[in-house]
């Protein structure tokens, strides 16, 4: 199975939160992981706003060395603009998801704006 881990994940993750204790579980399986450059984006800019730019430097290595880094092509921005249109999503949620099924791949996320979508592993924050 691919998983597309979300940024919602990754800062779990990097919290040490109960929910990123469940992330952990999917970083440390033999499955094929995934992120868009957008959760990349994301995670990094939030690492920015929490630590410095060293840190984010770390943080983005880890991910990219858990995960394949998928980029967002115009086959993935039209999915998107599709999904942001249907759905009345952010662009970047619709991007991520657009990247996920164009892979796929399941949504590993607690982000509310994914709850009850189609191959999409829910995790509630505790």
């Amino acid at each position: 199975m691919t998983v597309l881990i979300d940024s919602w994940a990754w800062i779990e993750f990097f919290q040490g939160s109960d929910a990123g204790k469940v992330v952990m579980g999917y970083l440390d399986d033999d499955q094929d992981l995934i992120i868009s450059t957008v959760n990349l984006a994301e995670v990094y800019r939030w690492i920015l706003h929490v630590y410095d730019e060293r840190i984010a430097e770390e943080k983005k290595a880890a991910m990219k060395e858990r995960c394949l880094l998928i980029d967002v092509d115009e086959e993935i921005a039209v999915e998107a603009a599709r999904i942001r249109h249907r759905l009345k999503w952010g662009l970047g949620d619709s991007i991520v998801y657009a990247t996920a099924r164009r892979e796929a791949a399941s949504v590993l996320t607690g982000d509310s704006d994914f709850k009850g979508q189609d191959d999409v592993i829910f995790l509630n924050r505790t």
